[in-house]
């Protein structure tokens, strides 16, 4: 008798519990997420909308996102969202990019919600990715091999010929640096620079070009007339080469000295321009030439400052690479991307310093016939 009512209560207590197992799982289940959106007001808003209802009053919503950029370690933004608690709500959060700056065109993030109840139920939704896209212009689009060309104004052929550039950059990288690209790559050509600023928080007014290092993005404004092509073709040179010696020498612990990273920039460019001779010419001929160590660190906001160190930038570039090799300019690269100091990579590679870099270079510069 007492092992049939054993049983009994055991059976009862088995059916409470399933009974509260499934209230738990009913009571979950009324709390659901009915609707949720992200649009770009492009370049300065990007709105995230949500509506959810539950059972009991919802308290707490919360915005997670993630930029897709190279970084070296996934970074997780949560955005806390205020509103009146209900059992249904709508909100929005609206980042607003002139407080924070924007991001790219051809750049995305993926976002999720997380709300939850008094009850203490919660609910995830899947992550969403959302397309940075400056939807102003009618964009075509050109791909060859890991460079796509982004445009909206000049035919086939105008697209064709900023093409070779890029195509003719990544082969000089490679001839010169041993250095590749390591992830795609897209160029948005705007008509003009006045349209290229447009899709920009806060632009400078001489913005001409811009390389987002980390998306592997490049904004240039180039028309479709001779001269603009002229400088367009530059400037792709030169931004272009940041985006693939930032790809090959990312570490979390050092950057590249500056002038290292523009002189290479300048070097991809060609010929140096009669500006930039002239600035040599005159430095060296006044003695102002400045020192390697100095050039390490950000340049001059003086325009005559400026061009004479992107221009010594690049003959330093020019003379690694003519006196020591190709192998030892990447080996360089590579001992930057291990996370080498400034002078510690120049001597790993070249057995001197950047002082003994500066009294090699001024050596040779000075036998050198210019202007």
């Amino acid at each position: 008798m007492k092992l049939k009512i054993g049983l009994l209560i055991s059976l009862v207590l088995i059916l409470i519990g399933a009974l509260w197992s499934l209230c738990l799982v009913q009571a979950s289940s009324e709390l659901s997420v009915l609707s949720h959106s992200a649009e770009m007001d492009f370049p300065t808003r990007l709105i995230f909308d949500i509506s959810a209802q539950s059972d009991v009053n919802i308290n707490d919503i919360r915005l997670h996102y993630q930029i897709n950029r190279t970084e070296l370690a996934r970074i997780t933004s949560e955005i806390y969202i205020e509103f009146t608690p209900a059992e249904t709500v709508s909100t929005e959060w609206v980042w607003d990019m002139r407080k924070t700056g924007g991001l790219p065109p051809g750049s995305s993030l993926d976002y999720w919600w997380t709300v939850a109840d008094v009850s203490g139920n919660s609910i995830q939704t899947s992550p969403t990715e959302v397309l940075i896209s400056d939807d102003r212009y009618e964009w075509r689009s050109l791909t060859e091999g890991e460079v796509t060309i982004y445009w909206y104004e000049g035919d086939d052929s105008f697209s064709s010929e900023l093409m070779a550039t890029t195509q003719d950059v990544l082969a000089r990288l490679d001839e010169e640096a041993g250095a590749e690209l390591e992830n795609p790559v897209s160029i948005y050509i705007y008509a003009n620079s006045a349209d290229l600023r447009g899709s920009m928080i806060f632009p400078q007014e001489w913005t001409g070009g811009v390389a987002f290092t980390r998306y592997g993005i490049v904004t240039i404004g180039i028309g479709a007339n001779p001269v603009d092509m002229e400088w367009g073709k530059r400037a792709i040179a030169h931004e272009l080469t940041h985006l693939v010696i930032h790809q090959v020498t990312l570490n979390p612990y050092n950057d590249l000295p500056t002038w290292l990273d523009e002189g290479l920039a300048v070097n991809a460019e060609g010929e140096l321009q009669l500006y930039f001779v002239n600035e040599l010419s005159k430095a060296r001929n006044d003695g102002t030439l400045f020192s390697v160590r100095s050039l390490a660190s950000p340049f001059s906001t003086d325009t005559n400052e400026s061009l004479l160190s992107y221009a010594q930038s690049c003959e330093l570039v020019r003379f690694l690479i003519d006196e020591y090799g190709q192998e030892k300019m990447f080996e360089l690269l590579s001992t930057f991307r291990q996370g080498a100091g400034y002078d510690e990579a120049l001597i790993r590679v070249y057995g001197f310093d950047m002082d003994g870099l500066d009294t090699r270079w001024r050596t040779a510069f000075e036998a050198m016939a210019i202007p």
